[in-house]
């Protein structure tokens, strides 16, 4: 039986993933006309769904509503809300893909996709919900809950809005797998323009597309298959951790940036208290799908703590080689040859690590600013070079005492070469993508501090300037 089933789902699911797979290789990305369609084909089905059931329920009345509303809830009405609670939260899903496009937006795009989103969650879910528990007896919910809207539209209307109903559910999953192929794409080519990721996975095909970025999401996708065997449960718990999880590191980034970035100039503001009561009905959100399901939990730990531990060893993998280079010396002394090639390799990729330069930009920051800076890079960052830039205007000059704090840090910080440049010009995207091309320096690897509102740019038109302090 469970081969059968597994057997059905590489035909299905294994094929939908693979068919997206070429698709994006071949360089196709998501068009705004196509995600249109398919959203409005999408509220058409549900709103026709809800308007049978409506018809449905005039014509036969409160029967199996009442039926059901009398079965008594396993734990009580208050048990029934709270798992009803944790499981509906997983309906919110769709922030998560706006944010992955936040900076192509115009200015104000942001706030109206989760505001429209928030609004569409709900009035839809409730009446689903609703319909469900006015025309289904609750045995038939728990046989069909596979494909539940698909039978309560045969329940309702007939064939033809079943039909509708599973070619409606097919369009939303192709573009929710186009969706995650360019989310998983941008995100993992960022972590590797960030030299946390191996630099390999930047390999681009004639397409302008990264295929070993694609390929490994591919696998891990279909990893995920064989281990849950196919089945939508454990399927649907993988996907539950995670979007939970998401959701709460959102809300902890919002707080890491109201603490650490206080000064950074934002155009929409959540209060604290706003920003605590959303993380903490996730959190229960999160509590309660996890005590009605705690056997998926395992399978969300089989691929989150082996991820962490990776990524955990490439953000420290200058100390474990310089460590590896230690044992090299240690233990190979007797076997000259081979400590002296594998010592040869390890400082060769040691050095290749550290010979990246990094540039600050810095309006002529007091010491204790500077000395932030320096901390950081020190601690966060794999080089031995940094270009600390000034941007100066016609006639502008820097501080005697800018220049003695410069020599100051420099004899601080003696593992890490400081190169002090003085530039005239404006300071803005212009210059920082002139400079980037001139000392081929990614602009991803350029630092500036938090900017005050009087800023004349927003960070995002800086094109990947990463703020520091």
């Amino acid at each position: 039986m469970r081969v059968a089933r597994l057997s059905v789902w590489f035909s299905n699911y294994g094929l939908a993933v693979h068919s997206v797979l070429f698709l994006v290789m071949s360089g196709i990305s998501e068009s705004s006309i196509v995600a249109i369609v398919i959203f409005i084909l999408h509220i058409f089905a549900m709103l026709a769904l809800i308007l049978s059931a409506a018809w449905f329920v005039y014509i036969h009345g409160f029967e199996i509503a009442s039926v059901n509303f009398e079965t008594p809830a396993h734990g009580g009405i208050a048990t029934a809300l709270f798992l009803g609670f944790s499981t509906a939260m997983l309906g919110i899903s769709g922030f998560e893909s706006s944010a992955n496009f936040v900076e192509e937006q115009k200015k104000g795009v942001f706030r109206k996709t989760l505001r429209n989103m928030w609004v569409a969650v709900t009035v839809i879910n409730p009446l689903m919900a609703l319909a469900a528990v006015m025309v289904l007896p609750l045995t038939e919910v728990a046989v069909h809950q596979e494909a539940l809207l698909s039978h309560l539209g045969n329940s309702t209307a007939g064939p033809w809005l079943s039909t509708f109903i599973s070619v409606d559910a097919v369009l939303v999953l192709s573009g929710a797998l186009l969706t995650s192929y360019v989310g998983v794409n941008g995100l993992i080519k960022r972590m590797t323009l960030d030299r946390i990721l191996p630099q390999f996975l930047l390999k681009e095909n004639k397409n302008g597309s990264s295929p070993r970025i694609l390929i490994l999401f591919y696998l891990l996708c279909l990893s995920v298959l064989i281990i849950t065997q196919g089945q939508l449960g454990p399927l649907a718990g993988v996907y539950t951790i995670s979007f939970l999880l998401v959701m709460i590191y959102f809300g902890f980034g919002n707080f890491l940036l109201k603490i650490k970035r206080s000064r950074l100039p934002r155009p929409e503001r959540a209060s604290i208290f706003s920003v605590a009561l959303a993380v903490m009905a996730v959190l229960v959100a999160l509590y309660g799908n996890m005590i009605m399901h705690a056997e998926y939990l395992i399978v969300f730990l089989q691929y989150f703590l082996p991820s962490i531990i990776v990524i955990i060893l490439l953000l420290n993998r200058n100390e474990i080689m310089q460590y590896m280079l230690v044992v090299v010396d240690s233990f190979f002394t007797s076997v000259k040859k081979v400590a002296a090639a594998s010592k040869l390799h390890l400082t060769r990729a040691i050095k290749k690590l550290s010979e990246q330069e990094f540039v600050y930009f810095t309006k002529g920051d007091d010491i204790s600013i500077l000395n932030k800076v320096m901390m950081y890079v020190q601690e966060n960052e794999i080089t031995k070079k940094l270009k600390i830039v000034t941007v100066l205007k016609d006639g502008g000059v820097v501080s005697e005492d800018f220049l003695r704090d410069l020599d100051v840090l420099d004899r601080a910080y003696p593992e890490i070469k400081i190169e002090y440049i003085q530039i005239h010009g404006i300071f803005g995207p212009q210059i920082i993508q002139r400079l980037s091309k001139e000392w081929n320096i990614p602009i991803n690897f350029m630092f500036i501090s938090s900017p005050s509102d009087r800023f004349s740019h927003h960070v995002s038109e800086l094109g990947g300037v990463r703020l520091i302090i």
